[in-house]
């Protein structure tokens, strides 16, 4: 099956940002991955789609979830050694790494997730109310 190409990138090929705002649903998830995939392909980073695309499938679940009205901005910028991504929304609430959940739910983990798979992750409250869930990964981990 084709995928199709983002506008953004079809217009400036060699971009290095990339910006979109949207209300999202049940199935945005699988769309915004293939976004984020075709950025990191065309940035010659394809080895961080695994868990870049894991990581904001998480965050876009937290906004589907959490955020009222569902609209939510994703920022993705190539930097030197890998990728950041921010998705903010109109949130005020904090998301809480420490957050206790029952062994047997089947939601709670997706900061755990976060952790586990990027670089280093962490919340900007914004100016004008709600905030931005960033994360970094890079091609040689910061980690271990």
């Amino acid at each position: 099956m084709n995928e199709p190409i983002p506008p953004a990138m079809l217009a400036f090929p060699h971009r290095q940002q990339y910006v979109m705002h949207i209300a999202v649903g049940d199935h945005s998830a699988r769309h915004i991955r293939r976004i984020v995939r075709s950025f990191l392909l065309e940035w010659g980073m394809p080895e961080l789609s695994d868990a870049v695309e894991l990581a904001v499938t998480e965050l876009i679940a937290n906004v589907v979830r959490h955020v009222p009205d569902r609209r939510c901005g994703l920022f993705l910028l190539r930097q030197p050694a890998g990728v950041r991504v921010e998705v903010s929304d109109s949130s005020c609430e904090l998301p809480d790494l420490h957050a206790e959940f029952d062994a047997e739910s089947e939601t709670g983990r997706g900061l755990v997730l976060l952790d586990a798979v990027t670089d280093k992750w962490g919340v900007t409250r914004a100016a004008g109310g709600g905030k931005a869930v960033w994360f970094e990964c890079s091609r040689t981990p910061a980690r271990n």
